[in-house]
């Protein structure tokens, strides 16, 4: 007679990882509080669980630490006391003498026809609010032409490129601006096809670099971290802001360098009106001999959206306030010589830096580890 053994299940296969994560990386998580992740361990196959240890081993667990115990301990944050940008601070083109004009606008256009200016498109957000999951460049804005952000933008350098020739000691000789366009990890596949498609718009393939943003993980309230699934941390590009680490890890300060350029123009891809590599604009930086400039635009109401510069604290470095941190009393306050909103130059994401200021932004970025 056979012996039959009921009820007899073989057990699970534990995997590499055996029937607990890997011990350091559990120590390590549970020392950032974070040990959640590893929530649902034991219901994970051995390939997913090979999965989460990797995502989790591929984060910069301090540096994460380190940015999300400043976000919770902004919370509640009382902003610090702040002015209206000096009136010396603002120059309105409107008011500057045609010859002020005219002598930045060939300035800017010398520079570029030496090759000294770059361009930095922020491009890395999905247009969720123009109703396309694409990217935000891909979006035809309704013009009768059908031309894209990225076509109109694309066509502004031809366009200077051209202009900078003409200006130069030999107009057959144009000199590309180089074009650097950070993506993120949800546009950059489709931003290049979309480029390939189309032939670059005009523009030589070589004179266009495309370079990912980097990404943090998305938190909770209480600064655990979200699961995408059960394997896999919840991440979300670093906004805007991250184009200074970015630009320093994929070796693009250096690659700027090596081609000559001293000046960048950094704007976002969300604009139908930029003026890419605005020569006058240039030519006014490299006059006023600064590191970094901005062009803005009067607020049309108090409640309007959008962000304001000002200065923190009395004599402080000039800096932006976002509409979400200004009460009714400061988004309302007039100036009583002018009968204009108090604080009214609004951030529109126009920026000159020189290439100096940018090595020194991400080197300090680097060593703060943030």
């Amino acid at each position: 007679m056979k012996e039959i053994v009921v009820g007899s299940v073989a057990p699970a296969p534990v995997g590499r990882w055996g029937a607990a994560p890997p011990q350091e990386l559990l120590e390590r998580m549970k020392d950032y509080g974070q040990e959640g992740a590893f929530a649902l361990w034991d219901e994970l196959s051995p390939e997913d669980r090979e999965l989460l240890v990797r995502d989790i081993e591929s984060l910069d667990l301090s540096r994460i630490d380190r940015i999300i115990r400043r976000s919770l301990g902004s919370q509640g944050f009382t902003l610090p006391t702040v002015e209206p940008v000096p009136e010396s601070s603002v120059s309105k083109v409107e008011e500057r003498s045609p010859e002020d004009k005219e002598r930045w606008w060939k300035k800017g256009l010398k520079a570029i026809s030496e090759g000294k200016l770059a361009v930095v498109l922020l491009a890395g957000g999905q247009g969720t609010r123009l109703g396309s999951s694409d990217p935000k460049g891909c979006f035809s804005i309704g013009l009768p032409s059908g031309k894209s952000l990225f076509q109109l933008q694309a066509e502004r350098i031809l366009c200077v490129q051209k202009l900078a020739a003409q200006s130069s000691d030999s107009p057959n000789n144009i000199v590309p601006i180089h074009w650097y366009i950070m993506t993120s990890p949800f546009t950059d596949d489709i931003t290049r096809k979309f480029f390939e498609s189309r032939k670059y718009f005009g523009l030589e393939a070589e004179q266009v670099t495309f370079f990912q943003q980097g990404t943090l993980p998305c938190i909770s309230a209480d600064g655990r971290f979200i699961m995408e699934t059960p394997y896999k941390v919840a991440k979300a590009p670093d906004g805007n802001g991250g184009v200074y680490a970015a630009l320093k890890s994929k070796r693009l300060l250096e690659d700027m360098s090596a081609r000559g350029v001293k000046y960048v123009d950094c704007y976002g891809v969300d604009n139908a009106l930029v003026r890419v590599a605005d020569p006058t604009f240039l030519g006014y930086f490299i006059d006023k001999a600064v590191c970094s400039a901005a062009k803005v635009v009067r607020k049309a109401y108090p409640q309007e959206n959008v962000g304001v510069f000002v200065r923190r604290g009395r004599g402080g470095p000039l800096s932006v306030v976002e509409y979400s941190e200004m009460d009714a009393a400061m988004t309302t306050e007039i100036n009583q010589s002018t009968g204009r909103l108090r604080y009214c130059w609004s951030n529109v994401c126009l920026h000159m830096f020189t290439l100096d200021f940018l090595n020194q932004v991400a080197n300090s970025l680097e060593k703060d580890s943030v």
